[in-house]
Formats: C-alpha cells, sequence, structure tokens
C-alpha cells in the first residue's frame, strides 16, 4: 500500500475513535456531572523546574472518574496515580472499589496511555515524574468542578512512583506551579514510594500524609521514607507511617513476588563484579588522562612566563620535571585537578518494574529541594549533595 494511502486510513481510523465530538471531547470541567472516562488538559514538563514555572506543553490525558454507590449530596474523592508500570491488573482499580464501598468517589488517572507509554520502569527519562505531579494537580482542578464532589475534601495516593506523585504534591511550590488557585489536596496516601531523594520546600500543605511501607522492600526502602516522614511533621503535617513486615514493592499486587536477575551485577572469576571492575578501570584512565593535560597546561604556562625558554630537548628538563614527577606519584595536584575517588555504582535487583532510574537525565542528583522560597520560580530550584533546607 502506498503511503499517502495508509496514512488516509490511519487518519480515518484516528477520526471515527474521536467521534463527532473530536477536539470537544476535552473537558475543562465537569459542571454538568459527568462520570466514567473524562478527557481533559493537563502539561509535560521536562522536570521540577518547570513544574514550578508553569511551563510544559499542554497535553490531553484522560482519568475514570466514578461516583460510590447511592451517593447523597456531595462526597469526598480520591485521584489515584499510578506507578512505573502504568495501571496495573488488580490494583488502581482494585484499591477504587473499595474506596467507593466507602463512599469515596475515585478518579484513577491515566499519565502514560494518552502520552503513548506503557511503562517507565527500564527508562523513566520518558515521562518526568513532574509531569505525573501536573496530572495530579489537573485532576484535581478537573474534578474540583463536578456538583457531586466536595472541593474541600479531594486527595491523592498512588503507588511507587505515583507514591512519589502523593508527596511532591504536598510541596507548596510545586501547588503553586500546578494551576490550582487556592485549591489543595486534603489527604495524602503514598505506597511504597521512592524517597532516597526527597524533594524539600520552606511551606508545605500541612496536610495529613499516610505511608504504607513494605519491610522487605529492596527497591524503595522504607528506611528514606521514614525519614522524609519526619522532615513532613516538622513542616505541620499528621504524618502516620506502616511498616509491613516482609513484605516487599509492590505488595498490593496480586502477583506473586518475582527477581530480575538481569540486573544483578555479572561476577568474574575472583568473585568481583565485572562491571565495577571496568569502571574503577575507566576511572583510572580518566584520572590519568586529567593529569597529563594539566601537566601540558602547566607546561604552556611556563614558556609564556619565560618568553618560550621552557622548551627543552626530548630527554626533559625543569620545566616539565615537576609536572611528571605529579603524576608519577599520583598527588593529583596538578593545575586545578584534585584526585577523586572512583566510585562505580551497582545496579539494584528488582521485582517490580526493572532498574531504578531518576526522574530524567540531570534532575536527580544528589539531595533536592524544591526551594525556601514559597514564591518559587524556576531558577530557584536548588540540587545540592547533602544539602537539608
Amino acid at each position: 500500500m502506498h503511503r499517502w494511502k495508509l496514512g488516509l486510513c490511519v487518519m480515518a481510523m484516528v477520526l471515527a475513535a474521536a467521534g463527532p465530538g473530536g477536539a470537544a471531547d476535552v473537558r475543562a470541567d465537569l459542571a454538568d456531572g459527568a462520570t466514567g472516562t473524562v478527557a481533559f488538559l493537563s502539561r509535560t514538563p521536562g522536570g521540577p523546574s518547570d513544574l514550578m514555572a508553569g511551563r510544559g506543553a499542554e497535553t490531553p490525558i484522560s482519568g475514570d472518574l466514578r461516583l460510590p454507590p447511592a451517593a447523597a449530596g456531595r462526597v469526598p474523592l480520591m485521584v489515584i496515580s499510578h506507578g512505573s508500570g502504568g495501571i496495573l491488573a488488580g490494583r488502581e482499580d482494585a484499591w477504587a472499589e473499595r474506596l467507593r464501598a466507602q463512599g469515596v468517589a475515585t478518579f484513577v488517572v491515566d499519565s502514560f496511555g494518552p502520552r503513548g507509554i506503557r511503562s517507565t520502569g527500564d527508562d523513566q527519562s520518558q515521562l518526568s515524574t513532574a509531569a505525573s505531579v501536573a496530572d495530579a494537580f489537573a485532576a484535581l482542578r478537573v474534578a474540583a468542578t463536578h456538583p457531586a464532589i466536595d472541593p474541600a475534601r479531594i486527595g491523592v495516593m498512588g503507588f511507587s512512583k505515583g507514591g512519589q506523585v502523593a508527596l511532591y504534591t504536598l510541596l507548596e511550590p510545586f501547588r503553586r506551579g500546578g494551576g490550582v488557585g487556592d485549591l489543595r489536596f486534603a489527604l495524602h496516601v503514598a505506597l511504597y514510594a521512592s524517597c532516597s531523594l526527597p524533594y524539600r520546600s520552606e511551606r508545605t500543605t500541612g496536610a495529613p500524609v499516610l505511608m504504607l511501607l513494605g519491610g522487605a522492600d529492596d527497591y524503595t526502602p522504607a528506611d528514606h521514607c521514614v525519614h522524609y516522614a519526619d522532615w513532613f511533621r516538622q513542616r505541620g503535617s499528621a504524618v502516620r507511617v506502616e511498616v509491613f513486615p516482609g513484605a516487599h514493592h509492590g505488595f498490593d499486587v496480586p502477583v506473586p513476588v518475582r527477581l530480575r536477575p538481569r540486573h544483578r551485577p555479572r561476577a568474574g572469576a575472583d568473585g568481583t563484579a565485572l562491571g565495577r571492575r571496568r569502571g574503577r578501570r575507566q576511572c583510572r584512565h580518566r584520572r590519568l588522562s586529567s593529569r597529563l593535560h594539566a601537566a601540558r597546561r602547566q607546561l604552556r604556562r611556563r614558556r609564556r612566563r619565560t618568553g618560550g625558554r621552557g622548551r627543552v630537548g626530548a630527554a626533559g628538563g625543569p620545566a616539565v620535571a615537576a609536572p611528571v614527577a605529579a603524576i608519577r606519584r599520583g598527588s593529583g595536584r596538578v593545575g586545578r585537578n584534585r584526585r577523586r575517588p572512583c566510585r562505580v555504582p551497582l545496579p539494584r535487583a528488582s521485582h517490580d518494574g526493572g532498574a531504578r532510574q531518576p526522574w530524567n537525565n540531570n534532575e536527580h542528583r544528589g539531595r533536592a529541594c524544591a526551594s525556601s522560597n514559597p514564591d518559587a520560580t524556576a531558577g530557584d530550584l536548588r540540587r545540592r549533595s547533602g544539602h537539608r533546607c
């Protein structure tokens, strides 16, 4: 089939799927009381800086909004954010059913499907967590317009990566950048969230927090969230932490626990991880190359100072003796270069979505904090190793 014919077929299928409403199916509000699958506009920021600045391309996403049976008057609602594996069978929908049985409406947000993503477990750079945070705020903004929903009783819960969303929506700079006006989540529920690199700000919304963690979780260890919980308490939130002994990552998913051996480092004959050995060797080569470049720079500076008299024969001389001696000693004190330890991290084994990755290639480096200023802009984000806000 010719390319233009194939293009016409694809266009016809898209138009047929869109229906007569087309772009009008993307809802600006739910004032008419619509339920079921709802399409609404969100943004796709590349990271937390874009989120706080209100940047990011407008993106239509969708969610499944359902009310509890025999709902009378305005009811509370829970926005549900999925993890790196997307909406999983027996997890998001199962939790939504439990909540509706207790009289709570549910809004399961799909951040992947409308963007053409199936999973980010092996590559988190496909979609930043900041985009999922923006989706949660967009869901809050839209759901608050529903006549059957009480806008003062809208909570958010999430799993793994969605657990980060449930916690990061507490931060005031992110909330202000989310474009929700005076709205805020009334409750934050995080299940086995990743808290190893917490974002912090001077102000939070102060809403209560519930953390449900696995004691045997080696993918997103519970200890990090326990420390993060202490910080939220210092900011005025009532925090309850439940650590279930022996529970692994994704303990609420109705599938057996599985390890991912492909993430285990291959061992050599002496039992040393080959990946780490190679990394250290490469690190030593880079260090030596750095010293050689530093020695050359120092030699050029001396030549400029001596008017070219620092040039010597192949046997060497005083102009190169000191740099070469420094390289042989391994002192690393040539020019501005300092000796750095070779630290080669090993990949972690996982049984719920692949190797751990940062938000994207550059966003998660060291401890991060959203801002010390409640009126933060993009330039206020600070990322410093070991920094405490």
